[in-house]
This record gives structure tokens, C-alpha cells and sequence, in this order.
């Protein structure tokens, strides 16, 4: 991509996504992802309300009048997206391809966080580590991000989120909240059990991206399929009643599947269609996190 036309489309996606993150996500992403914890910050004199087991003894004896500890949110966060960028993800049957909307999910997400004040970093994959960007802050930094997503060009067409994540939990060695977005085409039997250890050590969140034409077989005569990752070729009969309920039903087992290991493993996640607007699916995620 020439020069120019990679800094007009990242202008384009910074002036939408930044404007997301600032009007709608910013309160709602506070909210959802806690910082480390409370520290102590001053002290002042009780008021009528306040909880008394927030009085400090010592300062109350010294002054002979009750004084509370005031705690302050720790809330400095390291994000970490762990970006899919198999060849699965040039799919697309209606305005958007699935890279599109990771492109602008990544985007939003990172303006959220430098707007409150945290790290973001980022793992790009494949069925390899392609590229590893460290947490780091500042609009310069985003920018790095989001022309990196637009024209990264990966060595690799397949997908191995299970290495992924092992490689997340081996190189953030301190607590991170890491959003895995993928569309999930991996079928390693590994990864429930890579996703609990991760889990266990971070907070990690799964947005999986799919697009509606992958749930269902149109019935349109013979078609010929290409499996994006292995380069394969399959002809089908999708005129057959007893194909398109084939794979109608693999969908519907394959997506159950990942919802249950998402589940066992305590991991929240969301669905995104590229047909529908991300934001309803973020900040219905984002307000359930809050609640918990």
C-alpha cells in the first residue's frame, strides 16, 4: 500500500474509532476493566455517612476527632489484544471483510485505553507469533497500531491461538486484561486448557468474529470452496437440502463448543457479526463486566 493511502486510512479509522472511544466506550471500558486494586491517599476528617471502618485510629487519638483513610482506584491497566491474522479473516460477504471489524475493534479498544490511562500492546498470530508489539502509552504509539493492522502482511495463512496465548501468559509477566480476537476457526483440542492457565493469570476476553454467510450454505447449485488457510479446493452441492443441514448443524455445534469452553473457563466473550454494529456487542459486554 502506497504511503499516502495507508495515512488516509488511518486517519479514517483513528477519526471514527477515537470518536467511539471517547463518547460512548470511555465511561462503560472504565467501569468494566477495575484497576489493581485501592492505595491509600490521604486522610481526612469523618462525616456523617462515611464508613467506620475506614477511621484511622492513630490520627483520631492525635487529634481527639475522627479521621478516615481516603483510597484512591490503582488504576493503571496493561492491555494486551492477541489479533488473529490468518488467512481465515479475508472473509467477507457483505460490506465488511472480518479484518475490517477486527481493524476497527482493535483501534477502539486502544483509544479507550490511553484515554484512561493504560498500557496497550499487541500480538499479532497467525499459526505463529507474527509480530510482537509492547504495552505502551501515547497517540503516537496507537497510531504505530493501527497502521500495523491496516498493512500487516503476515508470513503465515493458518491459525494456532493455542500458541497465542501460551506465548501471552510466557511474556506479560505481571496481570493484564488480553482481548483474543479471532473467529475461532481452530480446532487445537489444547486451547480450553491453554485458555484456563492464561485466565488464571490474567484477565483474559475473547470477541469472536464471524459473518452470517459462515453459519449457512446458500442454496445456489454447485459451488466451488477454497479453505482459506490450507489452500484447498471442494466442490459442493449446496442445492442439497441434506448438505446445507450438514453444515447448518456443524455451525451450530462448533459455536455451542466454543461458548461452553469460554464458559468452563471463565472467560467472557461476545459474538460480532460483520453485518451488525460492534458497539451494541461491546457495551453489552462491557456493562455485564461491570455488574460483576
Amino acid at each position: 500500500m502506497e504511503t499516502t493511502d495507508l495515512l488516509k486510512k488511518v486517519r479514517k479509522i483513528e477519526i471514527k474509532t477515537r470518536g467511539l472511544s471517547r463518547n460512548i466506550f470511555a465511561g462503560e471500558y472504565h467501569s468494566a476493566f477495575k484497576g489493581r486494586g485501592m492505595a491509600f491517599s490521604e486522610v481526612r476528617e469523618y462525616q456523617f455517612g462515611d464508613d467506620i471502618r475506614s477511621i484511622d485510629w492513630n490520627v483520631t487519638a492525635r487529634y481527639n476527632t475522627p479521621y478516615i483513610k481516603v483510597f484512591e482506584e490503582e488504576r493503571e491497566l496493561t492491555v494486551m489484544l492477541i489479533i488473529d491474522v490468518s488467512a481465515s479473516r479475508d472473509f467477507g460477504s457483505f460490506e465488511k471483510l472480518k479484518k475490517n471489524i477486527i481493524t476497527e475493534l482493535s483501534a477502539v479498544l486502544s483509544f479507550s485505553a490511553i484515554q484512561n490511562n493504560d498500557k496497550i500492546g499487541v500480538i499479532f498470530f497467525s499459526d505463529k507469533i507474527e509480530k510482537f508489539i509492547p504495552p505502551k502509552k501515547g497517540k503516537s504509539h496507537i497510531l504505530r497500531i493501527i497502521r500495523e493492522l491496516i498493512d500487516f502482511h503476515p508470513e503465515s495463512q493458518g491459525t494456532d491461538i493455542t500458541g497465542a496465548i501460551r506465548y501471552l501468559t510466557n511474556a506479560i509477566k505481571k496481570r493484564c486484561t488480553a482481548f483474543v480476537i479471532s473467529d475461532f476457526m481452530d480446532e487445537n483440542q489444547e486451547l480450553e486448557m491453554a485458555l484456563s492457565i492464561a485466565n488464571n493469570k490474567h484477565d483474559i476476553v475473547a470477541l469472536k468474529i464471524y459473518d452470517e454467510r459462515e453459519t449457512e450454505l446458500p442454496s445456489i447449485g454447485m459451488i466451488k470452496l477454497k479453505d482459506a488457510e490450507k489452500g484447498n479446493y471442494v466442490w459442493v452441492n449446496s442445492s442439497s437440502r441434506k448438505t446445507r443441514k450438514l453444515y447448518a448443524d456443524w455451525w451450530i455445534k462448533h459455536a455451542g463448543k466454543l461458548d461452553a469452553m469460554f464458559k468452563k473457563c471463565g472467560v467472557d466473550y461476545a459474538d460480532i457479526n460483520t453485518n451488525e454494529d460492534y458497539v451494541k456487542s461491546l457495551m453489552t459486554l462491557f456493562k455485564k463486566r461491570a455488574l460483576k
